[in-house]
């Protein structure tokens, strides 16, 4: 026995052998335990770090793929900007008439010729948005534009439009060369 203590109480008879035995087998079982809590609570830190880097790296990864689509949609708008740009219908001075059009739910205007607002209305020529402002581009490049990206173009379809049956103004019909 390694404990004078103990080694005194039984000199003395006030403990037998059975008891200090069970004492120090208690003494090794709560050891145990706290070994074992300790090892729990390690294991808990780690956990905790893991899963810290876990969300670290989904977050990383959120981010690259907001940082990839970012780059793509760049690319697409200077892909479009040049389009635009080397396909667009010059307009000189004697494009005066003013052509009101609705883009976006907002009601934009563009300076054109008698000759272009024809071939506007018949779908031939399409408008396209580039830096703020709108540009004449034949209906070709301006289907590809749509493909890439709807809300820069504008195009009028040359089909007939569906006329709704309850309609009461459906009778009157309104021209296309209507001005204001």
């Amino acid at each position: 026995m390694n404990n004078p203590f103990q080694e005194q109480l039984l000199k003395a008879g006030m403990v037998t052998k059975q008891q200090v035995q069970k004492a120090n087998q208690s003494k090794h079982k709560n050891k145990k335990k706290q070994k074992n809590k300790k090892t729990k609570v390690v294991d808990e830190s780690k956990l905790q770090a893991q899963q810290a880097l876990q969300e670290k790296a989904e977050q990383d990864r959120l981010l690259n793929k907001k940082k990839e689509e970012d780059a793509r949609k760049k690319a697409i708008s200077s892909e479009i900007n040049q389009m635009i740009s080397n396909n667009l219908i010059k307009r000189g001075e004697d494009c005066e008439l003013v052509y009101n059009f609705e883009h976006m739910d907002k009601v934009k205007r563009i300076y054109v010729n008698e000759a272009m607002k024809k071939q506007i209305i018949e779908g031939v020529l399409g408008m396209a948005r580039i830096d703020g402002r709108y540009e004449l581009v034949p209906k070709a490049v301006a289907e590809k534009i749509q493909q890439r990206n709807e809300k820069r173009i504008v195009l009028f379809d040359s089909s007939d439009q569906v006329v709704d049956e309850n309609d009461p103004y459906a009778d009157y019909q309104i021209p296309d060369d209507l001005e204001w």
